[in-house]
């Protein structure tokens, strides 16, 4: 039998006026049950969208007209992120109807790499930023901006500029992050040709994986400050990845006709895994869904691209946008939601949770 059409969106969100670089789930405020969407566009606003009432709820003018190309919200649920081209990531407080700016973080680098941040309890958090130097990184301790340190790569190594930054860490409790002891992994059969990483230490490490320029995605030791293994997946720069921390598994997307899939061994040696070739060039952007199941891709060519994160079998093919889909995010309960430089968000529910 022929597969079926691929569905149409459950609904479009339009308001925003310019090209959507930017989105982000969060679940909604004071309890109210109801996520929020949050979308960051080229004139630099962000937008917040009820997915109730498909509305903005409220617009956020912070980046003085440029870009805004990632957003983040913070484990408390009020804080919001958000870095722009004007060299700025400002942190807002949403909490009890309140759209403020409390503090800012001036960046060194105007490319667009997207920050990163890891969580250390409620009041902490690290971020990784582009830094001063070309082909930097660097770690902050927040809220207090303290420098943790910069990651430069070594000497005889030119990776080029970080294109894209995930911060993990070891010792994440098992649905998080890596198993933190040496017993067996109960894993079921299809997970059995990608064993999840078993580490003997359980004290947590930050590690950061970073895509560059040269088409390399390297995984450093942020407290060695090292390069712990480094891998070339693409001819051209790596433009999103994603990792799924639970199995030590990662995909990664460039201006090529190709995802590369790649693991993280027991001694933290990135392997590649396999190929999956697309029909046009560009991706712009790899979300793999907070399930682990599917993911997604923003492709050049007004494509969203769906796949099975284990087998890699391409599942749909979703037609929508009349441009560039610039960035795709998952909801905790699948909603796919997608940003295009066609100014319109698409919302999909596809290959519901169960």
């Amino acid at each position: 039998m022929a597969a079926p059409p691929p569905p149409d969106p459950q609904f479009v969100l339009r308001g925003t006026q310019s090209a959507v670089h930017a989105l982000h789930f969060c679940g909604g405020a004071q309890g109210q049950g109801h996520p929020l969407l949050l979308s960051g566009s080229l004139s630099g606003l962000v937008h917040i969208w009820s997915l109730q009432t498909r509305r903005a709820v409220a617009t956020l003018d912070g980046h003085e007209g440029q870009c805004v190309t990632w957003l983040q919200t913070l484990p408390q649920g009020h804080q919001l992120l958000s870095q722009g081209r004007d060299l700025k990531l400002c942190l807002w407080d949403l909490g009890e109807g309140r759209n403020a700016v409390v503090d800012s973080v001036r960046l060194e680098s105007i490319g667009f790499c997207r920050g990163s941040v890891l969580a250390r309890g409620h009041q902490h958090w690290t971020l990784a930023v582009p830094g001063r130097g070309s082909d930097e990184v660097q770690i902050l301790e927040m809220p207090s901006k303290t420098s943790v340190c910069t990651l430069k790569p070594e000497a005889d190594a030119k990776p080029g500029m970080p294109m894209c930054l995930e911060l993990w860490q070891t010792g994440d409790r098992p649905h998080q992050g890596m198993a933190t002891s040496l017993r067996p992994v109960e894993r079921r059969q299809e997970d059995m040709q990608h064993p999840a990483v078993v580490v003997a230490n359980s004290s947590p490490r930050p590690l950061l994986l970073a895509g560059y320029e040269d088409g390399s995605v390297a995984l450093w030791d942020v407290s060695e400050r090292k390069v712990c293994s480094r891998i070339a997946c693409h001819t051209e720069p790596v433009m999103a990845l994603d990792f799924d921390s639970q199995k030590a598994r990662g995909v990664s997307g460039s201006a090529e006709k190709a995802l590369a899939v790649w693991s993280l061994d027991e001694q933290q040696a990135l392997q590649a895994l396999r190929t999956q070739e697309l029909t046009n060039p560009g991706i712009a952007d790899v979300k793999i869904r907070p399930d682990r199941k599917i993911l997604a891709t923003a492709g050049w060519d007004h494509r969203i691209r769906v796949f099975h994160w284990w087998t890699m079998k391409p599942l749909a093919v979703l037609a929508f946008h009349s441009a560039t889909v610039h960035c795709v995010a998952f909801a905790t309960d699948g909603l796919l939601a997608a940003g295009s430089r066609d100014q319109r968000i698409s919302v999909w529910s596809l290959y519901p949770r169960t």
